[in-house]
């Protein structure tokens, strides 16, 4: 769906949207949200050097996504980040806009996708969630401290994937099946009416998971953020002013790793111009 929004002021607009995440994941939502708003101009940083961030420290996650949204910033002139990284989301997010952003960029916006993913699942009326996403993901418990704010009736299981992504970034084939296949078995003895693919790596899972769980609702995070930045955007238009409107893209990863150079161009849709991915060093 192509969403537009409103009427322009006449300023200076020369800024960027850019989106963050340890590897492939995030690429889907910037694409997703490439194609609902195809005006603005955005940069996507794909930390493939240290992915998966799954099994990090805290400390360690909140460290590299304070440089990458710090470089999306200052190298690349963005307004408004959006962590596509469930992960960072939990770990780095509320820290980032709370203390590092008040004191250093206070004129930008840093945005994640958990909040918002919660926001729909009450949208569609889940009752029984079942949450599939990394290690330190689940062990954050953001997902069941969110949802209680929200409606804390709502029932929560959660289940960690630590193979989904490292299969995902290296084309697992057969073995990414299997290990999907169990990892879902073990949420649907829940009896769950819900399934939020909680890492925006699993996008990439989200028909498979439709077929082992086919009386659940899937929530897949491309399918939510691009409607809800759309709706942030529209509530801040002097914040939208400011965006430039060239309809470019460009990607940046910090290891020229093909295997993720083979599965961004799959990504990327082929109706609209293919950018090149670019190595570029933020962490010294």
């Amino acid at each position: 769906m192509l969403f537009t929004v409103g009427v322009r002021s006449i300023i200076n607009i020369s800024m960027k949207i850019g989106f963050f995440d340890s590897g492939l994941g995030g690429l889907h939502i910037a694409q997703a949200v490439r194609k609902a708003l195809p005006k603005y101009d955005y940069v996507y940083l794909g930390d493939t050097l240290h992915v998966p961030y799954g099994k990090r420290s805290r400390d360690t996650i909140y460290r590299l996504t304070e440089k990458a949204v710090e470089y999306l910033f200052t190298q690349h002139d963005c307004k408004l980040v959006i962590i596509a990284c469930n992960t960072a989301s939990a770990l780095a997010l509320r820290k980032l806009q709370q203390g590092w952003l008040a004191e250093n960029y206070p004129d930008r916006r840093v945005l994640g996708v958990i909040v918002p993913t919660l926001e729909h699942t009450l949208d569609i009326n889940a009752r029984r969630i079942g949450l599939i996403a990394t290690e330190a993901m689940c062990e954050s418990r953001i997902y069941e401290e969110e949802l209680g704010k929200l409606d804390p009736q709502i029932e929560l299981y959660h289940q960690s994937a630590p193979l989904l992504v490292p299969l995902l970034e290296y084309e697992g084939g057969e073995f990414l099946t299997k290990a999907l296949d169990n990892y879902l078995s073990k949420l649907e003895a829940y009896d769950i009416d819900t399934l939020i693919l909680g890492c925006t790596h699993y996008c990439l899972l989200k028909d498979q998971a439709k077929a082992l769980l086919p009386n659940v609702n899937v929530v897949s995070q491309d399918d939510i953020i691009p409607q809800k930045l759309h709706q942030y955007l529209q509530r801040h238009i002097e914040l939208e002013n400011l965006l430039s409107c060239e309809g470019a893209f460009e990607i940046f990863v910090t290891d020229n790793s093909q295997a993720f150079i083979r599965s961004a161009y799959n990504v990327i849709d082929i109706t609209l111009e293919r950018p090149a991915i670019n190595l570029c060093n933020i962490y010294g």
